[in-house]
């Protein structure tokens, strides 16, 4: 994974997608990128999920658990509607950045495939 100017290189199940990103959050990126590598890469050794944007999809579920339960907190078992519903938008960049450039490049994914 490398950093050309303001677009970072990142390595997906093998597949290499160059994202734009402002240089204070390319660490972030490269460790979410990291993240949803290992995520997809646990989903395709199941052997269930077959198909890059299924398992694509699963492993952005998991995820978006894995966040709604550590914004819930240990103490807090919130109901997972209610949190994804609450009307509180989420503050700029972090996630909602990270998830808006993930997007993107399943977007990107989906074209290349089509082509």
């Amino acid at each position: 994974m490398s950093a050309r100017g303001n677009t970072v290189s990142v390595k997906i199940l093998d597949k290499e997608y160059q994202v734009a990103c402002p240089p204070e959050q390319q660490a972030e990126l490269l460790l979410s990128a990291r993240h949803l590598d290992e995520q997809m890469r646990a989903i395709r050794a199941t052997g269930k999920v077959i198909g890059l944007e299924r398992i694509a999809v699963m492993a952005a579920l998991n995820i978006s658990h894995e966040l709604l339960k550590a914004r819930s907190g240990p103490a807090a078992e919130t109901d997972a509607t209610a949190t994804a519903t609450d009307e509180t938008p989420p503050p700029p960049g972090g996630v909602a950045s990270l998830s808006a450039k993930l997007d993107e490049a399943l977007h990107q994914l989906r074209q290349l495939e089509i082509g």
